[in-house]
């Protein structure tokens, strides 16, 4: 696992607070397109609805990303279906880029949380969910 799955991931599970993974995840010259696909991977997974990606812990996610909600990258995912959301993001500006991996990291934390208490709740096979 390379060190920005691990960060992700610790985030995700409240080993490591927020803002400062985040922080982590921006720091010297991070890869934003390796970023965006890890976390792009990441939220499609931890999504149980895979047809449409709509889930009450997504919208949750949606609705309280800590972001003002007239960012661009909020407005496309909101405003958009995932699939074509993402597209959008991956070719924003590269001044939108910290924006856009706030909210992913946001949405990935929120999803896997929800994943961690009912799918997972009982032991899973996910090894990310057992590393720390």
């Amino acid at each position: 696992m390379k060190k920005t799955e691990k960060i992700i991931n610790k985030i995700a599970q409240d080993k490591l607070e927020f803002n400062v993974g985040l922080a982590l995840l921006l720091e010297n010259d991070y890869n934003f397109k390796e970023l965006f696909t890890t976390l792009h991977n990441y939220i499609i997974n931890s999504i149980p609805d895979k047809i449409d990606y709509n889930s009450e812990s997504y919208q949750t996610a949606l609705n309280t990303i800590p972001l003002k909600p007239t960012y661009t990258s909020v407005v496309l995912l909101k405003t958009f279906p995932t699939k074509i959301a993402f597209q959008k993001l991956v070719s924003l500006p590269e001044n939108e880029n910290e924006k856009t991996i706030t909210s992913l990291l946001w949405i990935f934390k929120i999803t896997d949380t929800e994943r961690r208490n009912t799918e997972c709740k009982d032991g899973c096979s996910h090894f990310w969910h057992h590393l720390f």
